[in-house]
């Protein structure tokens, strides 16, 4: 097991090369290649039903308290303990809910259990002690006693969003004023988990990252952001105008690479539209029948009666027309004769 103390040095799940410059001989250099074995990526620790809880308490009457307006992003809940105060000024933002002393909160008790064994029980790679400026990778790192972080801890996840970093405390937790823990590449608060043998005390105006599972009591000092959890087992959980929000893993999706297919336009008919009513066909571009050139014939059409409609029976043939008969001229009108005219002329004398 390897330890690690305020150095830089981090163990890496993958395996590397290591090359080393041998003596010159005959003119060339000779590079001795080590490979380390790679180490098999660990699982997250399972939560159960204690996932939900950004807070979480055990005993201690109260369970949780709360001075100042801290923010809780998550459910807060106590159990066997049966009391939370400082709600308000404190809040817990909606849809998430307080649990005091019920079912619920029960079951995320006895999940907090078994959580705490499995991260206890994991196989360490590395030891730590009091950290000050250093980067980590994934893996399991045991602190035979006290953990103290004094200045930023950085977790690098190397690019690989399921990377997972358990932290085993067999006393206490302890990170000073303005200290952090960050993440880098990749590096997600879920996967981050400090199983603590006793008790837990973040210092004000820290910034800590990871769940908590702490098997006596949590305190955080004023103004302190943590993302993850504070699950405390048979303690309580003691808060001063700080603002806890609980992490959560969305679950990882693989790409698919579909090719792109261009497609092959083929025309087709359209569909009809439901309209109700019976669609009328597309009409198909075919070359019309030639019509038959009509014979004209001198014959009178038959005159439709009035009033009636036509139908479709045949017309009689037409009867034959019949001569006429030619009209005698009329003979002249002698000239009559004109009639004498009397004239009367005046007597004188």
């Amino acid at each position: 097991m390897k330890k690690i103390g305020s150095s830089r040095a981090s163990p890496r799940r993958a395996g590397y090369f290591l090359l080393i410059a041998c003596p010159i001989v005959a003119g060339t250099v000779a590079l001795a290649i080590v490979t380390q074995p790679a180490i098999a990526a660990d699982a997250p620790v399972n939560l159960g039903t204690a996932a939900s809880f950004a807070v979480l308490g055990g005993s201690g009457h109260p369970g949780v308290t709360n001075t100042g307006a801290s923010v809780i992003n998550g459910d807060l809940g106590v159990w066997p303990d049966t009391a939370v105060t400082g709600f308000p000024p404190g809040t817990v933002t909606p849809p998430s809910q307080m649990h005091v002393d019920d079912a619920v909160a029960k079951q995320a008790q006895s999940d907090l259990t078994t959580a705490y064994n499995d991260a206890a029980g994991r196989t360490p790679a590395a030891t730590v002690a009091a950290i000050g400026v250093q980067t980590l990778g994934p893996g399991v790192y045991n602190a035979t006693s006290t953990l103290q972080i004094n200045g930023t801890l950085t977790l690098d996840a190397g690019g690989d969003p399921n990377a997972v970093f358990i932290f085993q405390v067999s006393s206490a937790l302890l990170t000073a004023s303005n200290s952090s823990v960050v993440l880098t590449n990749g590096a997600l608060a879920c996967n981050v988990f400090w199983q603590v043998g006793s008790s837990a005390t973040l210092g004000s105006d820290s910034t800590f990252t990871g769940t908590i599972m702490a098997l006596t009591s949590i305190t955080v000092d004023a103004g302190v952001t943590i993302m993850g959890r504070l699950l405390a087992r048979n303690g309580d959980v003691t808060l001063i105008s700080d603002t806890v929000t609980q992490s959560t893993c969305s679950p990882t999706v693989t790409p698919t690479v579909t090719p792109t297919v261009t497609p092959t336009v083929t025309p087709t008919r359209p569909a009809p539209s439901p309209t109700g009513t019976t669609p009328t066909p597309t009409p198909t571009r075919t070359r019309p029948a030639p019509s038959p050139t009509p014979t004209a014939t001198f014959t009178r059409p038959a005159p439709s009666p009035t009033g009636t409609s036509r139908t479709s029976t045949p017309a009689p043939k037409p009867k034959p027309k019949p001569k006429p008969k030619p009209k005698p001229k009329p003979r002249p009108k002698p000239a009559p004769a004109p009639k004498p005219v009397s004239t009367t002329f005046p007597v004188t004398g």
